[in-house]
């Protein structure tokens, strides 16, 4: 059982910490996306043109990793700028490391989702991001077995349940795909980068490891040798104390 003034086996020291870490790492990454759009819509948006993802261009493929940065209006990046903050701050409140990985698988699977099967089109925005994040935050209780996170999940599964209408086709002006894709790399990244104690209690405990003795995996209980190399126990393996064994034991003092 966690002592007092944990949080899942953590200190409350160690959870602000790395919460504080989050918020500037968010806060950060707003300031980025707003910083590119000013330019973006100062140049008549030729950055969301140039660099958004064309649908199995090769010489697009790249752009999967610009077109989160890049929007079509303010209203679009308005939209994205609150639910982003708020999902990925959640996402990253445990550790900054493991949420620059959940980032990076998020924003391979939408936009590869949208390079391989989207129509003639040119995508771009951070709403993948905010559905991966939003089926990370809703998944990573349960693959890490964490009750506060798993309330945390079902809080924001019920309060943004909304954002499904838009996951859905035939939404106009909205890639549905990148929605889509952008959910399955939150489950996929969930389960890739789920803690190592939860996996190995999933499968049973101890990772598959034999423990004997101490506790200790892969530990072998072996009988102590006698003084004499075992020549007693070749010599009949009588039992003490009977007359065989009194007769035999004779013969041994006499080198027999």
């Amino acid at each position: 059982m966690d002592g007092p003034g944990s949080w899942d086996g953590r200190s409350a020291e160690e959870v602000l910490y790395e919460a504080r870490k989050a918020l500037y790492v968010m806060v950060g990454f707003i300031a980025a996306i707003w910083a590119v759009q000013v330019v973006n819509w100062a140049t008549d948006y030729r950055l969301s043109t140039h660099f958004g993802i064309v649908p199995r261009n090769v010489g697009h493929l790249g752009d999967i990793v610009s077109a989160p940065f890049l929007h079509y209006s303010w209203q679009h990046i308005e939209s994205n700028s609150g639910p982003l903050f708020v999902f990925g701050f959640l996402a990253a409140y445990r550790g900054v490391r493991k949420f620059l990985m959940v980032t990076l698988i998020i924003t391979f699977s939408s936009g590869l989702m949208v390079w391989f099967a989207q129509g003639n089109s040119n995508t771009v925005g951070a709403s993948g991001l905010v559905y991966g994040y939003f089926a990370y935050v809703i998944v990573k209780g349960l693959f890490d077995r964490h009750l506060a996170d798993v309330l945390i999940g079902c809080v924001m599964a019920l309060s943004y349940a909304y954002l499904l209408t838009a996951a859905l086709p035939g939404v106009p002006h909205v890639s549905w795909l990148a929605h889509f894709g952008g959910a399955i790399g939150g489950v996929l990244a969930g389960w890739l980068l789920r803690e190592r104690g939860a996996a190995a209690l999933a499968s049973g405990g101890g990772g598959g490891e034999q423990i004997g003795d101490g506790g200790l995996p892969d530990t072998k209980i072996l009988s102590q040798p006698t003084k004499d190399g075992g020549r007693k126990s070749a010599k009949g393996g009588s039992l003490p104390g009977s007359p065989r064994s009194d007769l035999m034991k004779e013969l041994d003092d006499l080198g027999l």
